[in-house]
């Protein structure tokens, strides 16, 4: 039962953490593995060795929960997710979100590569996510609500949250970055979108697609939880390039953007503590 294996991985990440109090949790998608050695690291903990924990099985996400501190702020990271298309159940998806409510966070920093759909975009430019678009036909929050968490209809109006949207702009202005701002569409995976879908979700008003992300910022509104977003541009969506799409092109884009995406990450988190 999904409540059994929420208490159980928290009470077991308390134990193998000394009761730590994060305020901050970090999803780090693919790519940005490589975030968490540049924060000061307090444990390591090998996703199998939380209890009611899923599993991660895609390369770049190594599967390990980090807590430490950006600054005066502490952090518990997830260094690589869970996805749909690995075979996870939507419900499965919400565990590590409300995990992390319930270890007191507050606030869910959620990090993601992403396709091109808007053809000003290009591969190495950073998008803040300002609204999703839900292509799946599914969501976590299906079946029996967890009152404790959050209503039974939550408004969807603004999961992502204004006032840290706000901070990203000023801070992305600070560091003269071309912040992009858009909408991302999510899909299953894990095949990349034929054309034909690229064009459909343009038309539709999304600018970058990814197979991720939406399912927590989901549950993150939910329970109340103020939610970020940030994708990386890793490649053109299908047909606008003629290059083969792979998933070794998404780490190759990541590792030529990787210390700008991890300052600016840093800056924000930072200056929620100050």
């Amino acid at each position: 039962m999904l409540p059994e294996k929420i208490a159980s991985a928290t009470s077991s990440i308390i134990e193998q953490t000394d009761g730590w109090k994060p305020q901050v949790a970090v999803v780090l998608g693919s790519g940005f593995a490589d975030w968490v050695n540049t924060i000061e690291v307090i444990h390591h903990i090998p996703y199998e060795q939380i209890r009611g924990f899923p599993s991660t099985t895609v390369d770049g996400h190594k599967g390990t929960l980090v807590t430490g501190r950006v600054g005066q702020v502490s952090v518990i990271v997830m260094q690589g997710r869970f996805h749909y298309y690995e075979g996870h159940s939507m419900r499965d998806l919400s565990i590590p979100v409300r995990v992390f409510r319930d270890l007191g966070v507050e606030t869910l920093f959620l990090t993601n590569a992403a396709g091109a759909i808007n053809t000003e975009f290009v591969p190495g430019n950073l998008m803040l996510i300002q609204d999703h678009i839900n292509l799946v036909g599914n969501n976590p929050l299906i079946g029996l609500n967890l009152e404790r968490y959050g209503l039974r209809f939550p408004d969807a109006a603004s999961i992502y949250t204004p006032a840290l949207q706000d901070l990203a702009s000023e801070i992305a202005d600070e560091m003269n970055l071309d912040l992009k701002k858009g909408v991302y569409v999510f899909t299953t995976g894990p095949s990349f979108e034929t054309p034909a879908e690229i064009r459909m979700m343009r038309t539709i008003g999304a600018d970058v697609v990814g197979m991720s992300t939406v399912p927590e910022a989901i549950v993150a509104n939910h329970a109340g939880m103020q939610v970020f977003g940030l994708s990386l541009v890793s490649n053109y969506g299908s047909g606008m390039s003629p290059v083969v799409l792979t998933h070794e092109e998404v780490m190759e884009t990541m590792s030529k953007v990787s210390i700008e995406a991890n300052q600016f990450i840093n800056m924000i988190i930072s200056r929620l503590g100050s």
